[in-house]
């Protein structure tokens, strides 16, 4: 066993004895292991434990913070429902001290999680049952934090869904062409600047005072619901690193665009990539079974252009990227961020083509 992590676990409140720990291959932003602790005769409990990575969040107190006031907003939410505040949420394990992470002398920021059992999250999207689990599950996260003031969070990425700021950074590099690869993207290039007049839209109704800013997730992938393996319902949502004020748009837009394409991200064969419209329509409706309480009726009228504008900014972020020569998102291959533009904007563009029949969908939910 490592000494090292041994140690680390000795600043939490986990009771029993130690048995093992073990590498957990899950992400791609921390170091994750999972921790089995031996707690009375052969009963074992796990815990997910983490090394926060502090160089993509630069402020992990902050970020720690965050999760610490949600989820105990969501488990006293869900215990009053009669639901299992365990299994339902994360579960915070505190430091011996009574704080919400551990650090350490070297400066690392330590977490630990009871480990959810009988649940798992998936790579690949199995059936229609299960894109209508995820976004009931996503529908249902905002709808118990519909209550939580979004100005007690902090931001922990700022302008991170600030469409025009990643327009803008789009054209500032476009403009310098640090490492000659312009040349490669011109009708790509050419497809960001002609659709640059929607950039604005949703921060403008934001700053008209048009769309309530509400405490959302901001990483909706699907593989961040843990699906549970006996009745196969979405019963937890994870990795609550990028909680912060929001909008709701931002959240079902994101996870249309990351589970309608039934393409990878990266495909290189663009006959590939669209917009399944069964997924669509699952999605629409597991969403709004959870949310559509409580959305305002302008929110739900623009859940077809969030999902056409976070597919475009995630585009555009991919293009921005390779033009930098590839600086934030880690690549594969020659040209990789590249492809994932090609790959967005094909689906943009099939969303403009399915667009009316997206709008039905959502207004006859």
């Amino acid at each position: 066993m490592n000494p090292r992590l041994a140690a680390i676990l000795e600043n939490f409140k986990l009771p029993g004895k130690l048995l093992e720990v073990l590498p957990h291959k899950v992400g791609h932003i921390h170091d994750t292991y999972i921790a089995t602790f031996r707690r009375s005769g052969e009963e074992t409990q796990r815990y997910l434990v983490q090394r926060v990575n502090d160089h993509v969040f630069e402020r992990p107190e902050a970020l720690m913070a965050n999760i610490q006031r949600v989820t105990a907003h969501l488990r006293e939410k869900i215990a009053a429902a009669g639901g299992d505040p365990q299994r339902e949420t994360l579960s915070l394990i505190p430091t011996q001290r009574g704080r919400s992470f551990y650090k350490n002398a070297q400066g690392e920021y330590w977490r630990a999680y009871t480990f959810i059992e009988n649940a798992q999250s998936y790579e690949k999207i199995r059936d229609l049952d299960h894109v209508y689990q995820v976004a009931r599950a996503f529908g249902r996260f905002q709808g118990l934090l519909r209550d939580f003031p979004p100005s007690a969070l902090h931001e922990t990425i700022p302008d991170f869904h600030h469409t025009p700021k990643r327009l803008a950074a789009f054209l500032a590099v476009a403009a310098k062409d640090p490492h000659n690869r312009a040349q490669f993207a011109q009708e790509e290039m050419a497809f960001v600047k002609e659709r640059g007049e929607e950039a604005p839209i949703l921060t403008d109704l934001i700053a008209h005072g048009d769309l309530p800013l509400r405490v959302t997730h901001n990483d909706t992938k699907f593989n961040n619901v843990l699906i549970d393996d006996a009745t196969g319902e979405g019963v937890c949502v994870v990795d609550l690193d990028t909680v912060m004020p929001g909008l709701a748009l931002y959240d079902f837009g994101d996870a249309v665009r990351s589970g309608a394409n039934p393409a990878p991200e990266s495909e290189r064969d663009l006959s590939k990539v669209g917009i399944d419209l069964a997924r669509f329509e699952a999605f629409v409706h597991g969403y709004l079974d959870a949310a559509g309480d409580f959305l305002t009726p302008l929110e739900v009228s623009l859940l077809p252009f969030s999902a056409k504008l976070m597919t475009f900014e995630c585009g555009v972020r991919f293009l921005t990227d390779y033009l930098a020569g590839d600086v934030y998102f880690k690549t594969d291959r020659e040209n990789h961020n590249l492809d994932r533009a090609r790959t967005q904007f094909k689906m943009v563009a099939d969303m403009e083509r399915k667009f009316e029949e997206g709008r039905k969908l959502v207004s006859g939910n």
